[in-house]
């Protein structure tokens, strides 16, 4: 149930007076002003207010009148109406027979005005409401009927097929003060049906329907030249459920931070790439890793220059084919193949074959960009 506040009834007799010569008093619905063109009275209470509520109806008071009523002056009060609900008192002192042409004006104004304002509060609410839906959706217990149900009474569609994007975030740029909220807003609705979370004032979750086209690539480049400082992007696969999404989104905040620790260089990391490296980054504390590693880092151990290391980057990232991987390094692919030679000697497992290829792949996955050998 909407009321009148001391800010919206202060505000109503702010704008109001800065129009007509006269002062204008704001009361609840128990009489007491709220808003007034003399601070003094504020508080205190209004007994012709309290006639106005009592009758539901104007009520004009003389001078002769005002001297038997207490708190009040000269003047028309009018009752202030919400959604045909006597939520107030509007005053304005004076003698009544030069208030009767506008009063109504006025009183037709501040009733917009309170109109505005609970149209403002409904949507702050609504929001409120579905962004907390959307982080309970997103847990461990959004399954549940209750809150499904009222999702979909939200708008929200939680049976849309989505696919969920991570965005990462830096400080905004010079001359430039978008934030995670304005973000959310631009991409829900360049993106209809969108879902945005932020969990953090750099973090923001953007699950945009699947039926959507997006160029990941394109998208980048928009909001570069809006003024986002996009630090990188993580994208997902297609989620057909809730529970699908779920472990979606857990993914893309795992693809995240192997980008962030393995790649500083890429803003656009896609969970299709980087699914099995990111599976095993995320066991990258266990002894077993280390066997993994263990043929790159004898390669490393003997590479001076980076070179082999360089050339088994550009063999993974070519998908084994020699010309491409050749032709990326502008070198011959005779110098390639010694160079395969020497790392099949100094891992002791074979690039040209599936099984050595594989071990040498991951190791290079795991081992951040920036390493020098």
């Amino acid at each position: 149930m909407f009321e009148l506040d001391h800010d919206l009834a202060q505000d109503i007799v702010d704008r109001t007076m800065a129009i007509l010569p006269y002062n204008v008093n704001v009361m609840d619905s128990q009489g007491l002003i709220l808003g007034s063109g003399e601070p003094e009275r504020i508080n205190t209470r209004h007994e012709g207010a309290q006639l106005v509520l009592a009758n539901g109806r104007v009520v004009e008071i003389d001078a002769q009148t005002a001297k038997h009523l207490k708190g009040v002056q000269p003047g028309i009060n009018l009752p202030l109406l919400h959604d045909q609900r006597l939520i107030g008192v509007l005053g304005i002192t004076g003698e009544p027979e030069l208030l009767r042409t506008y009063a109504e004006l006025v009183r037709m104004t501040a009733e917009m005005l309170v109109g505005q304002r609970h149209q403002q509060a409904e949507q702050q609410w609504r929001r409120q409401r579905c962004d907390d839906l959307l982080a309970l959706l997103l847990s461990d217990s959004g399954d549940s009927p209750r809150l499904v149900d009222e999702a979909q009474q939200m708008g929200l569609k939680p049976q849309l097929p989505r696919t969920p994007y991570l965005f990462e975030l830096g400080q905004p740029q010079e001359g430039g003060a978008q934030t995670v909220e304005a973000l959310s807003a631009w991409l829900m609705s360049r993106y209809p049906d969108s879902w945005c979370v932020s969990s953090a004032k750099s973090s923001l979750l953007w699950c945009r329907p699947a039926s959507l086209s997006v160029d990941n690539p394109r998208l980048l480049d928009k909001l570069d030249s809006l003024g986002w400082n996009i630090l990188r992007i993580a994208v997902g696969g297609q989620a057909d459920g809730l529970a699908g999404l779920r472990r979606c989104y857990r993914r893309v905040g795992d693809l995240l931070a192997y980008g962030r620790d393995l790649l500083p260089q890429s803003r656009l990391l896609t969970l299709n790439r980087f699914r099995l490296p990111v599976m095993l980054w995320r066991h990258r504390n266990d002894d077993a890793l280390d066997e993994l590693l263990s043929p790159l880092r004898k390669v490393i151990a003997k590479d001076s220059n980076g070179q082999l290391l360089a050339t088994l980057r550009s063999w993974c990232d070519h998908d084994g084919q020699s010309q491409a991987c050749a032709d990326a390094l502008g070198i011959h692919r005779n110098s390639l193949r010694y160079r395969m030679e020497r790392i099949a000697e100094l891992s002791g497992v074979d690039p040209l074959k599936l099984d050595g290829m594989l071990a040498l792949y991951l190791g290079v996955q795991l081992l951040p960009q920036t390493d020098a050998p």
